[in-house]
């Protein structure tokens, strides 16, 4: 999927989004219909210098509450026991976390801390849900086996705009 330069207004969005100000994100990787930020591409280093491996950050609210529920059920397990019974989607997988990394380099930082991590748990384990997600819905279908079966199991969907009115929604500082 194309990544897009975000702009003001998007990181105004994200931010209320998340309920606190966005940080260091490089562009949007994913939108919904509507046009709103979806994911974000975050640097591996954030501006005060902590390393962040999650390249892609699931932002939308209605997103990030579908994939919670959807871990609530212990569904990680089952992909687990998928990986260790299907070599093919194994296989698979192993090429998602290249790609989150081969993503991560392009950004041009090498961040010693995090290197060879990329997120949710690839190669060989699914420990987070949101961060498959976000990398499937970044990449496009195909790339994450694990995140597109995430994005199917969850009652979200990209195709329907679940968004608030950002423009009405207030961005509470404490």
């Amino acid at each position: 999927m194309p990544l897009t330069p975000a702009t003001p207004a998007d990181i105004a969005t994200v931010s209320k989004q998340l309920g606190r100000p966005a940080r260091d994100i490089v562009a949007i990787a994913a939108r919904c219909i509507c046009g709103n930020p979806i994911v974000v591409q975050t640097k591996p280093r954030l501006g005060h210098g902590e390393p962040f491996p999650t390249t892609y950050y699931l932002t939308l609210p209605a997103a990030t509450a579908s994939i919670s529920t959807l871990e609530a059920t212990q569904v990680m397990k089952q992909y687990e026991q998928m990986l260790a019974d299907d070599a093919a989607l194994s296989a698979a997988y192993l090429a998602a976390h290249e790609a989150y990394l081969a993503d991560r380099a392009a950004l041009g930082e090498a961040v010693p801390e995090i290197d060879g991590i990329s997120a949710g748990g690839m190669p060989t384990r699914v420990k987070c849900l949101h961060a498959l997600a976000g990398h499937a819905l970044a990449a496009g279908p195909g790339v994450n086996p694990i995140g597109d079966l995430a994005l199917e199991a969850c009652s979200w969907r990209q195709s329907r705009c679940e968004c608030i009115d950002y423009d009405a929604a207030k961005l509470e500082t404490t």
